[in-house]
C-alpha cells in the first residue's frame, strides 16, 4: 500500500522550500501558494491535442513540452499545460521563464481564476510573449490569445470558438471544433 506523502505546512511558499517536497510529486508555486494539480484524462488529452498543433511548424531550434516547470521568481514556479521553449533546455526542470516564447493553460474546474488571472500576471510580469487559455468548460470551446503589450501586460489579440490561425509564436492552427466534437465523444456514454 502506497502512503501519501504528508507536506510540510507553510502559509506562504517559495521556490527555497521546494526541495522538502518529495522529488517525484507535481506542483506548482503561484504567488507563494503550493498547487498540486490532479489532472484529468480529458485534460490531459486537451493538452496534448494543443502540443500537437503547435508541434506542425515548430522550428528547430525550439521545442514544445509538456507539464514543464519554469522558474520565475522565489514565489513563482509554474507549470504550464503546454509551453514553447528553446531547444538548448530539453533537458533541464526547471527552465528559465525567458526563454519560453509561449505558455498555454487549459482551464479546469478548479483553475478557472488562477488561468485567467494569477498566472496571466505571473507569466506577464516574466515577459512571456503569448499566453493561450482554452476553454473546454462550455458547450463550444474557446481558445484566448494574450500578447504581451509594451506596458508588460497581456491585452487579447484572439478570442474564438471556431477555427484559430495565429503566427506567434510561428503559424499554427487550432481546430476548435474538431476538438469541442473528440471532447463530447470522449463523454459520450455508449448508447447515448
Amino acid at each position: 500500500m502506497t502512503v501519501a506523502p504528508i507536506l510540510p505546512e507553510r502559509s506562504e511558499w517559495t521556490v527555497d522550500d521546494l526541495g522538502d517536497l518529495p522529488e517525484d510529486l507535481p506542483y506548482e508555486l503561484i504567488n507563494g501558494r503550493l498547487i498540486v494539480p490532479s489532472p484529468t484524462a480529458l485534460h490531459q488529452d486537451l493538452c496534448v491535442e494543443i502540443l500537437l498543433a503547435l508541434r506542425v511548424n515548430c522550428p528547430a531550434e525550439y521545442l514544445v513540452s509538456i507539464d514543464l516547470s519554469m522558474r520565475v521568481d522565489r514565489r513563482n514556479e509554474p507549470r504550464p499545460d503546454v509551453v514553447a521553449i528553446r531547444r538548448e533546455h530539453a533537458d533541464r526542470s526547471p527552465v528559465p521563464v525567458e526563454d519560453a516564447l509561449l505558455a498555454v493553460e487549459v482551464i479546469s474546474p478548479t483553475s478557472t481564476f488562477r488561468d485567467l488571472y494569477d498566472k496571466a500576471k505571473v507569466y506577464a510580469h516574466a515577459g512571456v510573449r503569448t499566453y493561450w487559455v482554452v476553454d473546454p468548460l462550455h458547450e463550444k470551446m474557446t481558445l484566448t490569445e494574450y500578447a504581451l503589450s509594451p506596458s508588460g501586460e497581456y491585452e487579447v489579440a484572439t478570442h474564438t470558438e471556431d477555427l484559430f490561425v495565429t503566427e506567434r509564436p510561428w503559424k499554427v492552427s487550432v481546430d476548435l471544433p474538431a476538438l469541442t466534437a473528440r471532447r463530447a465523444g470522449l463523454l459520450a456514454r455508449d448508447g447515448q
